[in-house]
């Protein structure tokens, strides 16, 4: 195996969203164990994310710059979760005046980082490496179709924006969305604003970097790859997913072993795939009518399910998002389980017991998902969520859609009926399974994921600064 006994030192800037951050930390524990120097750059309130990698690896340095704010956020904000998706471009235009006081700190090193690997939603963090000499080199925490959709519509942004239909004609299998359904950063964009142009600017950079890492697969997006391989001009193209299944630091766990003990005595009683996992990631809120279509829906399936329900506040109560109704944990007793809260998910979906994942498809729980050779049940409701469901229903056919759209509300008698039929289905629960095979086969010796984490790493090692 290659590694850097040398200690060659990387700069590490991730983005501050929970979606971004946890791939990108397992990647730098990668580095670590393959002997490079790691400062991980991060903004004040953000270091507590930073606790299980310090904790494995206590040689990592953190490098802490206040974070500059922005106009249009609150004060004290500084990571997605605390304003959700309308936060990315006030976030990114924020951190962008960091540029001078990391140029200032590079001149002060007597060892300075020899590349800076950055999340793809820093892309300015480019001009910077370029200014200081260092390689700049571009982590992707999502897929290669998402990124390849992302090349093509910021490159013609202008003749998009009237389309209430998109067809990506120049793509492999020429995907089609409506408008709606492409990620927030487009929809809000605003042409002539210096806050989106910080934006715009930053994702075209990105296909001019010196290199590209995915947490992706060959099997799931050699596509795609390829197609970002010809757009860049050069094969620095890397997909090393599931990076969870690599191997990181661990994750920072919010439930009591009681709780835990509770979850795993009810599986343990299941039978083999029988349960349906319900979770809607970390961001989202269901309204009162989803909530309880939802819970209609998973009552009349008739299949055994675990749902995760967030705790809501007084004020969260009142803007109209939904708790599980009341006497629903009663009716169901023995066949769901209700979790208030946090939940182990990567623990719940690796169970015996568990066969589906009714999920929004965010690109984290879609690899958690693979790599548990679960069904996935689809219902995508922003960000790259509709795009992911694409490339799982429509190009694969490896998953069902249930439902889609942020505000959308299924039918409860058609939502159980599909999710009784999609978990007796043979077909689905083979391909799951395959999919689940190739993503092990893929970071294996000799496998495509570890080939390109060892060109990474060899890559790396020879830079000299």
């Amino acid at each position: 195996m290659s590694s850097s006994k040398n200690g060659v030192h990387i700069l590490i800037f991730p983005y501050p969203a929970q979606g971004h951050i946890l791939a990108l930390l397992d990647l730098t524990h990668q580095l670590l164990l393959h002997g490079f120097k790691i400062t991980v750059l991060v903004t004040p309130k953000n270091v507590p994310i930073l606790d299980p990698l310090i904790s494995t690896h206590p040689s990592v340095e953190i490098l802490v710059f206040p974070f500059p704010g922005h106009p249009s956020l609150p004060s004290g904000v500084e990571n997605i979760k605390d304003v959700g998706n309308s936060g990315n471009a006030p976030i990114i235009a924020g951190l962008s005046k960091l540029r001078g006081p990391i140029v200032e700190w590079f001149k002060a090193q007597s060892n300075p980082p020899v590349a800076i690997i950055y999340d793809f939603f820093l892309g300015w963090t480019l001009d910077l490496a370029q200014e200081i000499g260092v390689p700049g080199i571009v982590f992707y925490g999502v897929g290669a179709l998402l990124i390849s959709i992302f090349f093509d519509v910021w490159k013609n942004i202008e003749a998009y924006k009237g389309l209430g239909f998109l067809e990506f004609n120049g793509l492999p299998k020429s995907p089609r969305f409506v408008k709606e359904h492409l990620p927030s950063v487009f929809l809000k964009f605003k042409e002539d604003d210096p806050t989106w142009e910080i934006v715009r600017n930053g994702f075209i950079a990105n296909g001019k970097s010196f290199g590209s890492i995915f947490n992706t697969f060959e099997t799931l997006d050699s596509e795609y790859l390829g197609f970002l391989k010809k757009q860049m001009g050069h094969e620095r193209v890397y997909s090393i997913g599931p990076i969870n299944l690599v191997g990181g630091p661990g994750r920072n766990g919010k439930c009591d072993d009681n709780a835990n003990e509770k979850i795993f005595t009810w599986l343990n009683e299941c039978p083999n795939e029988s349960v349906l996992y319900v979770a809607f990631g970390s961001q989202k809120l269901l309204t009162k009518a989803q909530m309880e279509a939802l819970t209609i829906g998973l009552e009349k399936s008739e299949v055994r399910f675990i749902l995760v329900a967030k705790q809501l506040t007084a004020q969260q109560e009142e803007q109209g998002f939904g708790s599980v109704p009341l006497g629903f944990e009663e009716r169901v007793l023995g066949r769901g389980l209700v979790i208030k809260g946090w939940a182990p998910q990567v623990e719940i979906l690796g169970h015996r017991a568990v066969g589906g994942f009714l999920s929004h498809c965010g690109w984290n729980s879609v690899m958690e998902a693979i790599v548990a050779g679960v069904i996935i049940l689809g219902w995508p409701m922003e960000a790259d969520q509709f795009i992911n469901t694409w490339l799982l229903v429509d190009n694969m056919k490896t998953s069902i859609r249930v439902c889609e759209g942020s505000d959308s509300v299924p039918d409860p008698i058609e939502l159980g009926r599909k999710i009784n039929e999609a978990m007796n289905n043979d077909l689905f629960k083979k391909r799951a399974k395959e999919l689940k095979d190739e993503a092990y086969e893929a970071v294996k010796i000799g496998g495509s994921s570890k080939r390109d984490l060892d060109a990474i790493v060899t890559e790396l090692a020879q830079l000299e600064s």
